[in-house]
């Protein structure tokens, strides 16, 4: 029996049927992450196709040995689709994937990668380290992810955690050019009358909110005040905030919206909130 990956690539090359995903697949896909919409919510559908088609646009490849399944597929794909629920026509909702469309490679590795930075100070020094990453995404190229980080979405003590959205929101935010915490914004952005307004409108919001966070995480660093809720990876910089932000605005919507009011609207305002979905 041909996998669910390999049936969609025959489909790809225009052989047999589109394949749907199997039920008990997506059932126990949506069981390990509680934060996707579940079988009796309207969303799940939606979900479901738009993780199909997905699968049928992406090769995976697992690194240094590691088997790809179907089970580790699909749950990639759907967590990389929770973002674009709501974006695409309602008759066509596999539209919205052109938000992924300048890449088809996902790699998947068995654990965390060392990765080798370099950077360079104020006095033009070149310094070079080495980062833990447990995810990348590389403009114009593939997204990587580890595989134990992909599991651990949403189950971490309740974090709002998930790697795979935060590789894709990097993804959404260099489909208008380099990543810089802003995606590209709908015409009539919350209400606003041009591309620059509506960036405007956007960074009013999210840079107060990055510069909060790292306030928070520079008192518990120097004073030992308790450390943010949100990761604090985010107070890296405002492209690393955005991700980390949606990052809980989907796996934890209900204390995102608590601690982060004003990011809600802002984030409701691009990906629209799900209550709204006929």
């Amino acid at each position: 029996m041909l996998s669910l990956v390999r049936r969609l690539s025959r489909w790809a090359r225009g052989i047999g049927a589109p394949p749907s995903v199997p039920d008990a697949l997506w059932l126990t896909t949506l069981a390990h992450y509680p934060f996707l919409p579940q079988a009796y919510e309207p969303e799940n559908a939606r979900l479901r196709l738009l993780a199909a088609h997905f699968l049928d646009q992406k090769e995976f490849t697992g690194a240094h040995g590691l088997v790809v399944t179907d089970a580790m597929a699909l749950a990639i794909a759907a967590q990389a689709c929770l973002p674009l629920l709501r974006l695409g026509p309602p008759n066509r909702p596999e539209a919205a994937l052109a938000w992924y469309d300048d890449f088809v490679g996902i790699v998947i590795q068995p654990d965390e990668v060392m990765a080798r930075r370099e950077v360079m100070d104020e006095a033009g020094v070149v310094h070079h380290y080495e980062e833990v990453i447990t995810g990348e995404a590389m403009d114009h190229g593939p997204v990587m992810l580890s595989w134990p980080a992909v599991q651990e979405a949403g189950n971490t003590d309740g974090l709002g955690l998930s790697v795979v959205i935060h590789e894709f929101i990097h993804k959404m935010d260099m489909k208008g050019g380099e990543a810089d915490g802003c995606p590209p914004l709908p015409p009539g952005f919350m209400g606003t009358h041009s591309a620059r307004s509506a960036r405007a409108a956007w960074f009013s919001v999210l840079e107060p909110a990055f510069l909060a966070l790292r306030d928070q995480v520079s008192l518990a660093e120097r004073f030992g005040q308790p450390m943010p809720w949100l990761d604090a990876y985010g107070a890296t910089s405002i492209e690393e905030f955005f991700p980390v932000a949606c990052e809980a605005y989907f796996v934890q919507r209900a204390r995102f919206t608590e601690e982060w009011p004003a990011l809600t609207r802002l984030f409701d305002a691009l990906f629209h909130p799900r209550e709204q979905l006929a």
